[in-house]
């Protein structure tokens, strides 16, 4: 059973999300304690690839536990296997797409994150999506 610890709202609305992953990620230990209290913020967080074919997660803000010193911004490794990094990459290189962070949880005693391919909408586009949405619920109501 997973549990949510937190998501991101963002995406669904400023993103047109291709595929979603599930990879594990390298944490310390102040930073789990700091999860576990649900005092992280993935609002400005993105994924890279570095060019060693590994996939760090940059920018989530996890808070300082306790009276730890940390660096609370810090690049934390993701865990995938190579063969699907080397997927995500040549798929980002073909379609120009980002990789955004869409929610942290637990499974199995252990923290996983969801990652996701998407493409950033443009202003017309998010016009366009938000009228397929009203005219969808508009026919439920019919119906």
């Amino acid at each position: 059973m997973d549990k949510l610890i937190i998501k991101n709202k963002f995406p669904k609305s400023d993103y047109d999300i291709y595929t979603t992953y599930e990879c594990g990620i390298s944490l310390l230990g102040w930073e789990v304690k700091s999860i576990r209290a649900k005092n992280i913020k993935l609002q400005n967080a993105f994924c890279s690839i570095s060019l060693k074919n590994e996939l760090w997660l940059n920018n989530a803000n996890i808070a300082q536990y306790m009276l730890v010193k940390c660096d609370s911004y810090r690049s934390r490794k993701l865990l995938l296997h190579k063969n699907e990094i080397l997927k995500i990459r040549s798929l980002i290189d073909r379609m120009k797409l980002i990789i955004i962070p869409l929610s942290l949880y637990w499974k199995n005693n252990k923290i996983k994150i969801e990652i996701a391919l998407a493409k950033q909408l443009k202003k017309f586009d998010k016009r366009e999506k938000i009228k397929k949405e009203e005219q969808r619920k508009q026919l439920k109501n019919i119906i």
